[in-house]
């Protein structure tokens, strides 16, 4: 009986500590409610440029040490941020809106 009474507490806390709290907003909920105001993979970074303007930053390139490793060109706007490879859109990432919101860490300068 004590080992069925720990296994459940042990399961309890387990999935208490995995849920949100309900003032807490996710970033993938934000991101499902908001539809798509992201480039789109593929685009030139001119065609970025133009459709959403100068972003804030332009980060470092990252990469490029070798052929299998190409040079990855990143710019941060503030609601995203874009990964180019060779010039083109391979990704696009929304950014945290708030502090308290869980999602991703933004990116490394």
């Amino acid at each position: 009986m004590d080992r069925l009474f720990r296994s459940l507490l042990l399961a309890l806390c387990v999935a208490a500590s995995g849920t949100a709290v309900a003032g807490d907003t996710l970033l993938i909920q934000r991101v499902q409610e908001e539809p798509g105001n992201l480039p789109a993979r593929g685009l030139r970074a001119a065609e970025v440029e133009a459709r959403f303007g100068a972003p804030a930053e332009r980060l470092e390139r990252r990469g490029g040490q070798k052929r299998a490793w190409p040079a990855i060109d990143r710019w941060v706007y503030p609601a995203f941020t874009v990964y180019f490879e060779h010039g083109r859109v391979i990704d696009a990432v929304a950014n945290k809106a708030s502090a308290d919101e869980i999602g991703p860490k933004p990116a490394s300068r």
